[in-house]
């Protein structure tokens, strides 16, 4: 920078200092500031956004539960795609608030920060955003009215309010046992806040509720879609809470013992659920709730439930000469492999690392959840000889699969790093050593890796071919994974490292393009590799750098037009719609090695023209279940899956 381009920065700035005063400032009234940044309240106003609206409801039901005053949440899509949700609480108060001087329910619905998790003795634990849910829906809602039934008294009382302004004050609507009580919310989305979708996605609603149903064991959740010709109905209840969960998560898998092992308890006003299941699996699956909120990092309460599990086996192994002398500990890697647990906490007064609530920081949460956990499980071990051995077993061989692997591991590093220039897998690396505009194409076969190579941007993209299926690693140990060619060759080329030594950040390229033929065998590939993605590149899934090639279906030539097509149906749509003359050639690709660099370069690599698929990871758990049926040993549910889904298929090759 030049002294003139310095003293005109300076001017600036100090320009922008005497502008920045008190009238800069501005104060926003009631609920327009959730208006004016929704996305700080609810996160987002994409999809995500528009769903937590509904979560926030229900958790208001929830703490009810929690408080033992309700048994029962009843969520309903209506036809208009509102939602109504309503539980059988005591109902919100509809007494004079005195710091406002209007009704509790107008000041829970119109006021930030107000409600009973505010140490006013309202709730032992809660969940929810702060407390903030109920105002933010309505500010967020274009309309939203909620009827509340208080037990001792027979009115049925009622507001409406229109984006957060009450439309309606409280009055009554009618009469109602003295014994009724409960609160029923309805509300609509704004669409202008949600421009993206104000569609209520059933699957997204399904899961969560029937998680909660597992997380608050007897509490009955319903879910109804209006919106269909023929509505339905769903309800969950499970009185035995997460070890029915465990069980859900584990059908499918061949389990090490009958039933899973549950341990419940209460220390310094923290409550401890945990409940875990091992099977012949080579994966483990952790989950962990704070107050019903899914803690996806994990924090205290998990990290005090790995160590006792890690420490209480090792020393039954060591009590029961499971471990000889000389052989070390069994690592916390080795005795998790195959585990299915869920750990669950309520916890008064919850210590959340970010805004988005997904990692625990109190430090009593650990103490407690080591001591409640290792108390109960230690004496299952001793009382159930067989399963304990079966579970010594299992982490003693993982163990030696975890040193072979080691070894494995090694034979891809050099003493100067990760290098490439060797790679069987004959990676054409791009020049950028920017990751950030750097894009990796694994492609299927050498002839479509020749046309990818010609016809790239040699600054931003680089090629890998594969060849074949590689090794399906949702049925191999770790050290026949890294005994695999093309997935050594993976990893070496993404600079990543692998299982424990991952780090995301050190991925060569924020872009992974799985470039596959649109026939059986190329879906077979592509769903080989997303099982390797996400059981040992989920961080790369996570930060969305893995992608979909959408490669065309056909190409029309009519004189000098060329268009590509995507499908028989627009195939038809076209056709119909050019001149009888000249007659149009239509070339059908059957694979990737059937086009030219150019055609490929035009159709799928050009970022100007191609399209992409993002994979993400919107619902963690199905997706979980969908690569264990599709990927694992039992046929029963495969076979049904494509029993139930085979007319879906087009474009078959037989």
């Amino acid at each position: 920078m030049t002294e003139e381009e310095k003293k005109e920065a300076l001017i600036q700035k100090e320009k922008a200092a005497e502008a920045y005063d008190a009238s800069q400032i501005q104060v926003l009234k009631g609920l327009e500031a959730v208006r004016k940044r929704p996305g700080m309240y609810i996160g987002s106003t994409s999809s995500q956004g528009l769903h937590h609206l509904v979560w926030e409801i229900i958790d208001n039901g929830i703490d009810e539960a929690l408080a033992g005053f309700a048994t029962e949440i009843n969520v309903t899509v209506e036809k208009d795609n509102s939602i109504t949700v309503i539980d059988d609480g005591r109902g919100i108060p509809v007494d004079i608030q005195k710091t406002t001087g209007k009704p509790a329910v107008e000041t829970v619905f119109t006021v930030l920060h107000a409600g009973g998790k505010f140490g006013g003795g309202g709730y032992k634990v809660s969940g929810g955003l702060h407390g903030v849910g109920a105002s933010v829906v309505n500010a967020l809602s274009t309309e939203l009215d909620v009827e509340v039934k208080r037990e001792g008294d027979t009115n049925i009382y009622a507001m409406s309010f229109d984006l957060g302004k009450v439309k309606e004050p409280m009055h009554v609507i009618g009469q109602c046992g003295v014994h009724e009580h409960g609160t029923r919310v309805h509300f609509k989305p704004d669409p202008d806040v949600f421009k993206e979708t104000t569609t209520y996605d059933i699957k997204i609603l399904t899961t969560r509720i029937r998680e909660l149903a597992f997380l608050n064991k007897g509490l009955r959740l319903t879910i109804d879609d209006q919106r269909l010709a023929e509505p339905t109905h769903e309800e969950f209840h499970y009185a035995g809470g997460i070890k029915h969960y465990v069980e859900y998560l584990n059908e499918g898998k061949e389990a090490l013992f009958a039933e899973p092992i549950y341990v419940e308890g209460e220390q310094d006003g923290i409550t401890v659920e945990v409940a875990l299941q091992y099977t012949d699996d080579y994966h483990s699956q952790l989950l962990s709730f704070t107050n019903n909120i899914h803690t996806y990092e994990g924090g205290t309460h998990e990290a005090g439930f790995k160590t006792a599990l890690t420490r209480v086996i090792n020393d039954y192994a060591r009590k029961a000469k499971l471990l000889k002398e000389n052989e070390d500990n069994l690592s916390g890697e080795d005795v998790r492999e195959g585990l299915t647990a869920v750990v669950s906490i309520k916890h008064p007064d919850p210590q959340f690392e970010g805004q988005t609530k997904t990692k625990l920081g109190n430090s009593d949460a650990r103490k407690v959840t080591d001591h409640m956990f290792a108390e109960t499980f230690s004496k299952f071990l001793l009382e159930n000889p067989d399963v304990a051995k079966r579970i010594v077993e299992k982490g003693t061989i993982a163990a030696k699969a975890r040193v072979a692997a080691k070894r494995a591991r090694e034979v891809t590093r050099k003493k100067n790093g990760l290098e490439i220039s060797n790679l069987p897998g004959k990676l054409a690396d791009n020049t950028s050593k920017d990751p950030e505009i750097s894009e990796l194409f694994i492609v299927e076969g050498d002839s479509a890796g020749g046309s990818a190579k010609q016809g790239r941007s040699r600054l931003t993209q680089a090629i890998l071919p594969i060849r074949g299926k590689i090794l399906n690693v949702e049925k191999a140990s770790m050290d026949r994974i890294l005994a695999n060619e093309e997935i050594r060759s993976l990893f070496t080329a993404l600079g990543t490292g692998f299982g424990k030594d991952f780090d995301v950040e050190k991925a060569n390229y924020h872009k992974l393009i799985i470039m596959t033929d649109a026939d059986v065998d190329g879906a077979h590939i592509r769903t080989l590799l997303l099982t390797l993605f996400y059981r040992y590149m989920r961080p790369m899934i996570e930060k969305g750098y893995v992608y979909i090639a959408q490669p065309p279906l056909y190409q029309v030539r009519q004189g000098k037009m060329i268009q590509y097509i995507d499908s028989d149906e627009e195939l038809e749509d076209v056709l119909g719609q050019l001149p009888p003359s000249p007659k149009p050639v239509i070339q059908r690709y059957k694979g990737l090695g059937e086009m030219d660099a150019e055609q490929l370069w035009e159709t799928t690599m050009d970022p100007d023209n191609r399209r992409l698929l993002r994979v993400d990871l919107s619902n963690a758990e199905e997706a979980n279940s969908v690569f264990e049926m599709l990927m694992g040993d039992d046929v029963r549910p495969r076979r049904q899956f494509i029993e139930d889904n085979a007319t879906f298929v087009e474009n078959l090759d037989i």
